[in-house]
């Protein structure tokens, strides 16, 4: 007893003609180039839509020299004799420079230069 797969034939597989395929397959070569090209501009949208919806909802800090600002404590600056009550947040400082949109040089309130710049990422602002 033949499988019903083997004995029956299908109609792609009844009408195949080689000349076709080839012909078909040049074609979508000749394409390939368009569609890559499609779906690069489709991606590129795609990016752009995500970054404009990503940028809506980003607020804006604005910042100045002499702002009194929070420093994040980080795990290199944290004292390990505190455990896990130390507090997130250490300061204030005052701005010295602005290096970079987002980045600042900080000082504390005696005027000693915090070592290396911050990112406003790891600032707050303190109000007194």
């Amino acid at each position: 007893m033949v499988p019903v797969k083997v004995g029956s034939g299908s109609l792609h597989r009844d009408h195949y003609q080689e000349e076709d395929a080839e012909d078909n397959q040049r074609l979508h070569l000749d394409l390939l180039e368009e569609t890559r090209e499609n779906s690069q501009l489709r991606l590129a949208a795609y990016q752009q839509r995500a970054a404009r919806y990503y940028n809506k909802k980003v607020k804006r800090q604005l910042l100045r020299v002499g702002d009194l600002m929070l420093m994040k404590v980080i795990p290199n600056t944290r004292n390990p004799q505190h455990g896990v009550f130390e507090a997130n947040w250490e300061g204030p400082y005052k701005i010295k420079a602005i290096l970079w949109k987002g980045t600042y040089h900080l000082e504390d309130l005696e005027g000693k230069l915090v070592p290396r710049a911050w990112n406003a990422e790891h600032l707050r602002k303190y109000y007194q």
